[in-house]
This record gives C-alpha cells, structure tokens and sequence, in this order.
C-alpha cells in the first residue's frame, strides 16, 4: 500500500464536472483530490474484499440478534414505536439493495479494522464507481482498480425489480447545499432506470399522506417504492414517520426499515460481544471503563464525523463539533492511523448483496469530517 504524488490533469475540473461531480471544490480547496493516488497489490485488495464480506456476514448475525431483543434496539436509538416494523421487516426479509460502504482503518499490514458501517444513506458513490474510474483509464489504462460498484449495483436493481409493483420506484432525497445528496440520488436514479425499471422524482417534502396514511407524491399518485436518501432516524422522529406507521410495510422502502439496526454506532458494541477477538474488528463498548488503551467516543446516531473525541492516555487529542446528541455513546477502540504524508486514509469498501464492490479512499485528520478529500487508488504493485 503506497500513497504516489502526481501531477493533476489541467482540465480535472471540467472533467469530473462531465461526469456529474459538481461539488469537487470547496474554499478550502480541492474534495476530489488527484494531485496523488493510493496503490496496492492484488494480494492487498483481496485482504480487503474479504474483509468487507466477512464483515457483512457478521452483520447478519448482529441483526438476528437486535431484531429479537427489545433493549439492543433502544440502544440502537430505534424508538420504541418502530421496534415491531423494523423486526417484521428483518423477518419478513423485505427487499433491499443492501448496499453500503464499510469503514476500514488499515496501513496495509495485519488486518483490515471496522470504524463504521455506513448503509442507510451512504455517500462518496458516484466518486467511486464512476470518476476515479475514468481517471484511471484516461492516465493509468494498464492498472486496474476495486470497483465493480456500478454493474454491481445494476444488477441488484434488475434482481429486486420483480418485487417492485409495476417495476416502478420514486426516488428523494434531502436537499443539502453542496448537492451531493441530490446527485447521489439522481445517479441510483439512473441505475435503476438502466435496470429497466420506470422511475419517478419527489422532493422529501413534496411527499404527503391521504387519509388511509398511504404515501403520495406531489400529483397524488400512490407511492408503492420509495428509494430515499434520507436518514431513518430523521423520518422516525418526525409527525410524518408516525403517521406513516400503520401502514409502513406496504410500501417497499428502499433500504428498508431493518437497516436501522445497522445504521448506528451501536452495533459495533454488539459485534464485539458477539464476535470478541474478530480480527477484522477493534473491541468497544458502551462503557468506557472497559476500554484498557486509547480509545475513541462515538454518538450512537451521528454522521459525517460529528461529535467526536479521540482519548489517547486519558486526554482528548481531538475532538470534532456537530448538532448530534452524545447522551448516548459507544466506544472504541482507537486504530494507529498511519500518515502516509498528507494525512490518514479511510478505507470505504463497498459491498453489494453481501460482495465486495468497490473502493474510495478519504483523506482527513485524526477524525474524518465532511471536509475529507477523496484520493483515487490503483491496483499496479
């Protein structure tokens, strides 16, 4: 595993921007970052895919365990209301892309270790599957790369489709100011549409409830598939998700209610208990007095890196802001990350109906915010 200095195209602006990365720069400089890449040896990413499939296996087994236990799911930060949906949905095992991006700390030696897994509204997608793509092709044709992210997620579409009513899905999103959010959802939206299905766009607040709580779009018609970028927590804590209870299952959501037990910080306490030792994990705790070394404190619900400290000898050696509540948190052990010279990569593999499927690396401080960079990667050592 090697960080490589380069030389970025004159035109890489204009050609991210073709393939749909609009929010490329902020003032503080360049997000997509390709004045270096990251290259590894075949043998590495094949630590790194199996890694992110066993993970995802230990997944399975930690939601066989929330769903059936009532206290894991209020640790989960699942209100108490949706515990029967979120169990009957992980039962009935309704359909679902069952996408996301792992989390990985690594420095190319031992085993690659879980920070988080990042499955309900996972970004950094089309920058993966698409952008370092063609930068690979346009500059390093003969190397090759982890990313089988686009196709892979083709295919899921065209395998769920049949229980898609009329093959149709609506797909929204949350409107953020850098638009990422919104061409996240527009790229799905295409996929879906390349796996034959109908699709159909509704702003988040467009979406209304008649008077049997069935879910409508902005011309009334009855929504029967819902792709949303959207947090589960946040619709869960509204008017809107508790009035769309009664009736919740009869929509096909997309990811479906179960992936709450997923989509928190929770769960990494979970899989210790269950797995304890796992080489792939790193031990926490909702305790932090059973933490023996280094550890870092991590809200149950949080996102982007907020509302986070990094405790090295009994002192906080760094700490990220954020709105998110740390009443409740989780903690764990902290990973050495390694500085390969312009900061500490995060590995983000994805996985595709439990496959690995690609790769896209974030390039931060000790704790990796919203302003991170993405740093391509190469497979030529």
């Amino acid at each position: 595993m090697q960080r490589r200095s380069l030389t970025p195209r004159a035109n890489w602006q204009a050609a991210v921007e073709e393939l749909g990365l609009i929010w490329h720069s902020d003032a503080d400089g360049p997000y997509w970052d390709e004045s270096a890449c990251y290259a590894f040896s075949m043998a590495e990413i094949e630590t790194i895919e199996a890694a992110t499939e066993e993970v995802h296996r230990l997944y399975h087994a930690a939601g066989e365990r929330i769903a059936n236990d009532a206290g894991l799911l209020s640790l989960c930060g699942i209100p108490a209301s949706y515990h029967e949906v979120v169990r009957t949905a992980w039962q009935r095992q309704v359909p679902a892309l069952d996408y996301g991006r792992f989390d990985f700390a690594w420095d190319g030696t031992g085993e690659p270790k879980l920070l988080e897994f990042n499955c309900d509204t996972p970004t950094a997608m089309l920058e993966t599957s698409i952008v370092q793509w063609y930068w690979k092709e346009e500059l390093f044709s003969a190397a090759d790369q982890l990313n089988s992210l686009h196709e892979a997620l083709i295919a899921r579409w065209q395998a769920i489709a049949p229980a898609l009513p009329g093959r149709r899905v609506w797909f929204t999103h949350f409107g953020d100011a850098a638009h990422e959010d919104t061409i996240t959802t527009t790229y799905m939206r295409d996929l879906a549409a390349q796996a034959g299905l109908e699709t159909r766009a509704v702003l988040i607040d467009q979406i209304g409830i008649d008077a049997a709580g069935r879910i409508l779009d902005q011309e009334d018609y009855l929504i029967s598939a819902l792709f949303k970028l959207y947090p589960w927590e946040w619709l869960a804590a509204e008017d809107f998700g508790e009035r769309v209870l009664p009736r919740l299952l009869e929509t096909v959501w997309l990811e479906p209610v179960w992936k709450m037990m997923w989509s928190n910080k929770a769960v990494l306490a979970v899989l210790w208990d269950l797995f304890p030792g796992h080489p792939n994990l790193l031990p926490a705790s909702f305790d932090p007095a059973k933490m023996s070394g280094d550890y870092v404190a991590k809200p149950v619900l949080a996102r982007e890196g907020a509302n986070i400290e990094i405790v090295s000898n009994g002192q906080v050696i760094a700490s990220s802001t954020g709105d998110y509540s740390q009443a409740n948190m989780v903690f764990q052990e902290r990973y050495p990350l390694r500085d390969f010279g312009a900061g500490y990569p995060v590995l983000g593999s994805w996985a595709v109906g439990g496959s690995a499927a690609g790769l896209g690396i974030r390039e931060d401080g000790l704790i990796t915010g919203n302003r991170a960079r993405f740093i391509p990667h190469l497979i030529d050592l």
